[in-house]
């Protein structure tokens, strides 16, 4: 069986990581905050005290990470992992990371000898925990058929969408349309509000149009009770909003409504709302109610 390796243990990747183990892999694992790793450490998972620490005893390693500024650490940094990873291994990024950053660290993995995979997920903490998500993968055939276990455990599809760049780039877009429906959707409660209908009419009678994503419905009940328990920060999706600016800066292609919706998550992030779900941004357009 190969030895696994898996770094960042945050929302997505503690749920992940514990899939792998219930499925009766072992793991070796790192986190910058090592608390985080304690559920599966009491099962028997390893810890490494650092990222190069896990490269040297694994023959696949997996990295769930926030930002590419982060992943750059992780990888390149003093105790960075690349470059103790052993020939022909496989690092799995399953970062929400922009093409450019993709192919960039796909180059020089290259150059270390190391196969990359790029492999974001679309699913937030639910999916993840149930071992429903969608991984979107760039690669060489032979690789993503190589880790297609993995992939199974942890994911209810994995769609292998040509060569590195392209799951970055299926990624950016599924996260661009999520957050652009949240912020319309908000706008249009706030504004029925504003009007004098009832929030419960809105949500029955909205949610039963063709207009509405059906992912608001799975939201529903957050905006109704006010409940923003975090499922997806909305601190991420604003970060995710930018990487795809970023894309559409390299592309020269004009997105101005993706400038405006990222700015509104700004502007929410900045007035607090940043450590809960996304949705959180109703109450923040909400504010003059």
């Amino acid at each position: 069986m190969n030895k696994i390796g898996f770094i960042g243990l945050g929302i997505m990747g503690s749920r992940m990581a514990s899939n792998l183990q219930k499925a009766g892999h072992s793991l070796i694992v790192y986190n910058r905050t090592k608390e985080k790793a304690n559920n599966l450490l009491d099962l028997g998972a390893k810890w490494a005290d650092n990222p190069k620490e896990v490269a040297q005893n694994v023959d696949i390693l997996i990295t769930m990470l926030s930002t590419p500024e982060i992943v750059k650490e992780i990888t390149l940094g003093s105790k960075g992992f690349l470059s103790s990873l052993k020939d022909n291994s496989i690092w799995m990024n399953c970062s929400t990371v922009n093409p450019s950053f993709t192919k960039d660290m796909d180059a020089i993995a290259k150059k270390h000898r190391v196969r990359y995979l790029d492999a974001p997920v679309a699913g937030t903490k639910t999916p993840a925990e149930n071992g429903e998500l969608l991984f979107l993968v760039g690669g060489d055939s032979a690789s993503v058929n190589e880790t297609k276990f993995l992939l199974d455990i942890m994911g209810k599809k994995a769609l292998h969408l040509g060569k590195v760049g392209m799951g970055a780039a299926m990624k950016m877009l599924i996260n661009q349309l999520l957050g652009q429906s949240m912020v319309a959707f908000a706008e249009a409660l706030v504004m029925g509000e504003a009007m004098g209908l009832e929030k419960e009419i809105l949500f029955n009678v909205l949610l039963n149009t063709p207009v509405v994503p059906p992912v608001m419905s799975a939201i529903r009940s957050k905006l109704e009770n006010s409940d923003y328990e975090t499922n997806f920060p909305l601190k991420w999706i604003q970060k995710d909003l930018h990487l795809s600016t970023i894309c559409a800066y390299e592309q020269n292609v004009a997105l101005p409504n993706l400038t405006i919706t990222k700015e509104i998550y700004a502007q929410a992030k900045q007035h607090g709302y940043g450590d809960l779900d996304f949705s959180a941004v109703y109450e923040f357009l909400n504010l003059k109610k």
